[in-house]
């Protein structure tokens, strides 16, 4: 089976993630897209977060009506700090991958990638994928990736935490109702 996977704190998740699933889902030969909410990341601070359940609850919501998209919790029944690397390890010790698995990663992390744990075992290990997320145009990492030239979503999990801490607005409300899948 060819899997790609898309990590993140998906908090909450929103359309600009489901976005960039099926646009690798439409253009790369994988059957499933495994959606791996992180326990505690890295690479960034978790504010404002609604608790490993609800963020796992949202997602189940979100993906379920994908056929190809799966949720998998390996880095909430892990615990503590999530490492790519880690995750997988154990994806490819839990499916029956055929070839390399795909990682998705965001251009903004993309730009740091030299930072995280054991990364050039982990490059070795997958078939990196670039997503647009924050730049315009293709950003420079020294590792060997596939970019995706998906369209550009504006949308980001900590706006919408801003949103909805801020109250209701008539503006930030259709901002959401853009942003969030319904469900």
């Amino acid at each position: 089976m060819r899997i790609a996977i898309l990590g993140g704190t998906f908090n909450p998740v929103h359309n600009g993630h489901l976005n960039i699933a099926l646009e690798v889902d439409s253009r790369f030969d994988y059957q499933r897209i495994l959606f791996v909410p992180a326990n505690i990341p890295a690479h960034k601070e978790m504010d404002s977060d609604v608790g490993a359940g609800h963020r796992l609850a949202m997602l189940h919501l979100a993906v379920d009506r994908y056929p190809s998209f799966v949720v998998e919790d390996c880095e909430l029944r892990r615990g503590g700090t999530s490492y790519t690397i880690d995750t997988v390890a154990e994806l490819s010790r839990s499916y029956p991958v055929t070839g390399k698995p795909g990682l998705i990663v965001g251009d903004d992390l993309a730009v740091d990638l030299q930072s995280w744990r054991e990364v050039d075992r982990l490059v070795e290990m997958v078939d990196l994928i670039v997503a647009r997320r924050q730049y315009g145009v293709k950003v420079e990492i020294r590792y060997p990736c596939r970019y995706l030239d998906n369209s550009l979503y504006p949308i980001s999990s900590s706006r919408i935490r801003e949103i909805l801490r801020a109250g209701g607005s008539s503006a930030g409300a259709r901002m959401l109702v853009e942003w969030l899948p319904p469900e």
